[in-house]
């Protein structure tokens, strides 16, 4: 591949790292937008390592997650498959008891707790995860590092919405013998399976994949935007907790801690996600193009895939829960022996429960997949080539809500940076907040069609009702 064609295509990367593992003259630094790119120290008619197009999950086109989901699980004992999932050996959904695990987590604290049982039953030396950055002269906060003790794996219990990168840690890897294990949204887990593929020495020494089910990437100006809205101001932030547990709300009513300075004074301030612009997922602020251009919901080509539980019987609980989808009997045997001793309180459920718990994910992700790759496809744009084909065969409303979806993620990155340029955040909120009003009356109409014309009118009585009575 040739690197002005190269250049054309990387915006659809998630820039995972793995194209700078197999070729030196790929960096990776964050761009303007605050999302990581792939810079490359050639000329525009230079060529790049064949490899660079094989372990790129966007630009591969030889094979996808279905074949090297096949390859890893289909011949394990007991294995099933669902189209929407992919392999399961078993399917739960609950949370750790033991220790703190729970209350330090996003969720329901499976991510970590798995990790260091691998680690405490001598199955691995060290974990690939994100980390807080201690680097304070950096401007980036969080990044891939790897952790060799217990106290150092539970430093990365936390969700980050931030952009990271793998490249420096697996050319650690690659230096460094040991058993490894990590953790990753799709297009990672998948980007290190490719790179496995190529490379002797991760497939021998990545020994276990824990998969998140993450709905897209943000750019690091999502963290930035929501400091400045509780009046942060940009360079002015020091640390974020995206996923703050209110203990008096619905686990999906979550907040956002964050530390920063005011007038020369550091302080720490908690907002519920609901009072901040830009926390609605379905709009997509601050969204990677690339995230737009997955159809792996969960996490397939993982040996565990965990996400939130986002189901009524579970929400309620302010603590959290995960779904889990475990593909690895290793990992399997774990959580039952877990569970028989009483240091995790799963529920085994079904396939059709951990869809549920995803079932929007899943209809953006997968579903109107085909409508975007259908308006790549209509423009003669380049697209990454994918398991979905290509459709406009979509509800008339759904494919507004897509084109605005679109619209406010991509709207998003340029407002911020001019509000960053004019130093006033009202304008970011002014301008996006029209598009933000549009796609809420959008939903409107959505939920009006769906009632009906009988249920419309059931719900004006009701609330004719409601106003007499008062």
């Amino acid at each position: 591949m040739k690197v002005a064609e190269f250049n054309e295509k990387k915006i659809f990367s998630e820039a995972s790292g793995s194209c700078a593992v197999v070729d030196d003259n790929i960096k990776l630094n964050l761009n303007e937008y605050g999302i990581y790119e792939e810079i490359v120290s050639l000329a525009e008619d230079d060529e790049l390592d064949p490899v660079v197009e094989y372990v790129s999950p966007y630009l591969n086109e030889q094979i996808d997650e279905s074949e090297i989901s096949k390859k890893l699980y289909e011949n394990i004992q007991g294995i099933q498959y669902d189209e929407r999932i992919g392999y399961f050996k078993s399917l739960y959904a609950g949370h750790v008891t033991e220790g703190e695990y729970r209350e330090n987590a996003s969720s329901g604290g499976m991510g970590t707790w798995i990790l260091k049982e691998l680690f405490e039953k001598d199955l691995i030396d060290g974990v690939i995860h994100v980390k807080e950055n201690q680097d304070n002269s950096s401007p980036i906060m969080f990044q891939y590092d790897i952790s060799r003790s217990i106290d150092e794996i539970k430093t990365g219990s936390k969700t980050r919405y931030y952009p990271v990168e793998l490249s420096k840690v697996l050319k650690i890897v690659r230096e460094v013998p040991g058993r490894y294990a990590i953790i990753g949204i799709p297009s990672f887990i998948m980007a290190v399976r490719l790179l496995a593929e190529k490379d002797g020495i991760i497939k021998d020494r990545i020994k276990f994949t824990v998969g998140l089910i993450c709905g897209h990437q943000k750019s690091s100006k999502f963290a930035e935007a929501l400091a400045w809205q509780v009046g942060i101001k940009p360079g002015n932030l020091k640390q974020i907790n995206f996923r703050k547990k209110l203990l008096d709300k619905p686990a999906s009513n979550y907040g956002v801690e964050i530390t920063g300075t005011i007038d020369g004074e550091e302080v720490t301030i908690v907002k519920p996600t609901k009072e901040l612009l830009g926390q609605d997922w379905g709009q997509g602020y601050f969204k990677t193009k690339a995230s737009d251009f997955t159809d792996d919901v969960m996490n397939e080509t993982a040996d565990i895939a965990l996400g939130d539980a986002w189901l009524p019987e579970y929400t309620k609980d302010s603590k959290g829960n995960n779904v889990i989808v475990v593909r690895n009997p290793v990992i399997d045997d774990l959580i039952k022996e877990g569970i028989k001793s009483e240091r995790l309180n799963l529920d085994v459920v079904d396939k059709e429960t951990i869809f549920r718990s995803q079932a929007a994910h899943y209809r953006h992700t997968h579903d109107e997949l085909a409508y975007r790759l259908y308006k790549k496809d209509n423009a003669n744009q380049w697209r990454p080539k994918k398991r979905i084909e290509a459709s406009n065969d979509i509800p008339l409303l759904r494919r507004k809500v897509q084109d605005l979806r679109e619209e406010i993620s991509t709207k998003s990155h340029i407002v911020y940076k001019q509000a960053v340029e004019l130093d006033d955040l009202d304008y970011f909120k002014t301008e996006m907040g029209k598009l933000s009003k549009k796609y809420n009356q959008l939903y409107i109409l959505l939920a009006v069609k769906k009632m009906g014309i009988s249920g419309v009118t059931k719900a004006i009585i009701r609330k004719v009702l409601r106003k007499i009575s008062r």
